[in-house]
């Protein structure tokens, strides 16, 4: 198996609009690379141009050996399954799969048991005979994967595939992805903006805002140790909690709040930054009810807002001067005041520059 590589590559359009600009990127085979941010960050544009619907402006994007850019589409063994299915409306389901292969003259016998085969691997066994109007949602997801599993190609690339089923399937057919890479484990490129989708799919993660690269690590890498404030507040549901703070000796002064004393280890850390402001943040579920232990985190007087039962955890919305935070947890409606005394667990405590939003040093 090949290494997918991309060097230096930037893809700008008519008026000046750059989609990606200076991607690098070396995806070690057999990997599931999932391509993630926010929409217009340039991750569909950089799929379209391993697929030879986009021409890169710079740079190159290699498989092995083998230049993917300056070769035809159907030269570059790659199968792309597209948000929209993009199935043909007039031909049956077997007649969707087998396409490719009759188009490369293969023998009728190995398009059956092809044809078969994959099938009975994505349970659609029963619908070879339907066209893609009498199928579902999550069926037509199935057939466009099929058509690609059948090609055997050396990369799979994905689209947003699951952006048009309902709860329920994206998440039925996020198990069916994830099972099917583990048993062919084929290079895959995996593109969304649904960061549950990343995390779940994803073996290797890279993050993109406006184009470039932010932070590229596993799915656990980057949600507990982000390399800057977006990432931090873009992986998690809900979003990591983000406080902007003026330094002020061993206190953090948190706008319309006053000082709050930091425990001594996270105090020095502050000292030795050199900085006058920074951006304290922390996961709903490191923001606990109750004062902290001694030197156990930061304690924060809290006014309480809402609180939403999700039936197997509880999301508190709290404001700390102009701040509005979350907590992961269980309720704590039984204060009867309107405030409460919330503390944020050391260890889950993320310092980042107020300036460039990057990790100050641990």
């Amino acid at each position: 198996m090949n290494n997918l590589v991309f060097n230096n590559v930037s893809k700008e359009f008519p008026g000046g609009v750059k989609a990606v600009d200076a991607f690098s990127l070396d995806v070690p085979a057999p990997r599931m690379v999932v391509l993630v941010g926010p929409s217009g960050c340039g991750k569909t544009t950089l799929l379209r141009m391993i697929a030879g619907l986009e021409t890169p402006t710079t740079g190159s994007i290699h498989l092995g050996e083998k230049r993917l850019d300056s070769l035809e589409p159907r030269h570059r063994d790659v199968a792309m399954v597209f948000q929209s299915y993009a199935l043909y409306p007039h031909m049956s389901v077997r007649d969707n799969l087998s396409f490719g292969l009759r188009l490369r003259k293969t023998p009728r016998d190995v398009i059956a048991a092809k044809v078969q085969k994959v099938a009975e691997t994505l349970e659609i066994g029963e619908l070879l005979r339907r066209k893609p109007g009498e199928l579902s949602g999550g069926q037509r997801q199935r057939v466009a994967l099929g058509r690609a599993i059948i090609r055997e190609p050396s990369v799979f690339l994905f689209d947003e595939p699951l952006s048009n089923l309902d709860a329920r399937l994206r998440a039925e057919m996020r198990t069916t992805i994830k099972r099917l890479y583990d048993r062919l484990r084929v290079t895959s490129v995996y593109v969304t903006h649904d960061q549950v989708e990343a995390m779940t799919i994803g073996e290797m993660l890279v993050v993109m805002h406006g184009g470039r690269i932010l932070q590229v690590g596993t799915p656990d890498e980057c949600y507990q140790r982000p390399a800057n404030s977006f990432v931090a507040s873009f992986l998690g549901s809900p979003a990591m909690n983000l406080m902007t703070c003026a330094i002020d000796g061993g206190h953090l002064v948190i706008d319309g709040a006053g000082r709050v004393p930091v425990p001594e280890r996270l105090a020095s850390r502050l000292q030795r930054s050199g900085h006058d402001r920074a951006v304290v943040g922390f996961r709903p579920e490191h923001l606990r009810s109750g004062p902290p232990p001694d030197g156990g985190g930061i304690e924060l007087n809290c006014e309480l807002v809402l609180e939403e039962a999700l039936g197997h955890e509880t999301l508190t919305h709290v404001r700390v001067g102009e701040h509005e935070l979350t907590m992961r947890g269980q309720p704590i409606s039984g204060n009867t005041e309107g405030s409460v005394t919330l503390y944020i667990e050391n260890n889950g405590i993320h310092l980042f520059d107020a300036g460039s939003g990057d990790r100050m040093e641990d």
